[in-house]
């Protein structure tokens, strides 16, 4: 039989998982969360590996470990050096490296631990993520479509969602909102677009960049993303330590990785004092 009660108390409990849904309570421990990309050398099974398994885990326990020394609240793992990138599902070698990886830098921190797999296999993030206990994944395409380097690349939220809950995985999905190295395939409107992500898409977090790696995005995207959906925002792109404070002010959190690096070579190391120093910045923002 309808029962009018029953819908009530079901909406209620609706409404109590969609608030539980939008806050970041439970995964770091502050409120303004900074965190910083591991992002590791080619892959076996990459054109540019140069056959020395032992320096990219070596670098990875490194750069994993000035991140968390120096105060962040939070690591991403993401193949970086596997360019040329698949443009979604990757052999199996990548899936087992990387979780190897993320295996052994788990031991070692326990701060929260996100996986991306460049470019949007985000089926094999969410396994990797659910077999090392990781807490999130990064999507670079969740809905909508994009032309890229590697071709059209288009939304994977309907069978990502699925995986999810056919896993019983706790994961959460941080989804890129108009990544970087992309160009939508027809323009649409950005706060629809940004509902429809959130809300439509389901992703938990949503991350806006600039138009490519180390490129600030705009305050004003950052704004309006904000005010336009109840879900964490983060610039995912071009943080330093001249602009750290500012963005904070306006989102939940900064995902960092160029701009801590010892020199302006993407692959070279983490340096923990500047970690230190954009930590220090953002502490007065808690």
């Amino acid at each position: 039989m309808f029962n009018l009660k029953n819908m009530s108390n079901n909406s209620e409990v609706f409404t109590m998982k969609m608030k539980q849904n939008n806050t970041l309570h439970g995964i770091f421990r502050r409120k303004k969360v900074l965190i910083g990309m591991v992002h590791l050398l080619p892959l076996p099974g990459s054109p540019l590996f140069d056959h020395n398994k032992e320096r990219i885990l070596k670098h990875a326990i490194h750069d994993a470990e000035a991140i968390y020394d120096g105060g962040f609240d939070g690591i991403i793992i993401e193949n970086l050096g596997d360019i040329p990138y698949f443009p979604s599902n990757v052999p199996p070698e990548t899936i087992a490296y990387m979780t190897l990886i993320a295996t052994k830098i788990r031991e070692l921190v326990d701060i929260p631990i996100g996986i991306n797999v460049l470019r949007n296999d985000a089926i094999s993030a969410l396994a990797i993520a659910d077999a090392t206990n990781a807490q999130f994944i990064r999507v670079n395409v969740l809905s909508g479509a994009y032309i890229t380097d590697q071709g059209i690349i288009t939304a994977v939220a309907h069978n990502l969602l699925r995986y999810r809950k056919q896993l019983n995985s706790q994961v959460k999905i941080f989804a890129d909102f108009r990544v970087k190295h992309a160009e939508e395939i027809v323009e649409r409107d950005f706060v629809i677009e940004l509902n429809e992500l959130a809300h439509r898409s389901l992703a938990d977090v949503i991350i806006i960049t600039g138009t490519r790696t180390g490129a600030m995005p705009a305050l004003n995207d950052l704004k309006l993303a904000k005010e336009s959906i109840e879900k964490p925002v983060f610039a995912g792109s071009g943080v330093n330590e001249e602009n750290i404070e500012n963005i904070l002010k306006v989102v939940d959190g900064a995902i960092i990785g160029t701009s801590i690096k010892s020199t302006t070579n993407i692959f070279s190391p983490v340096d923990k004092r500047k970690v230190i120093r954009i930590a220090e910045l953002a502490e007065s923002l808690q």
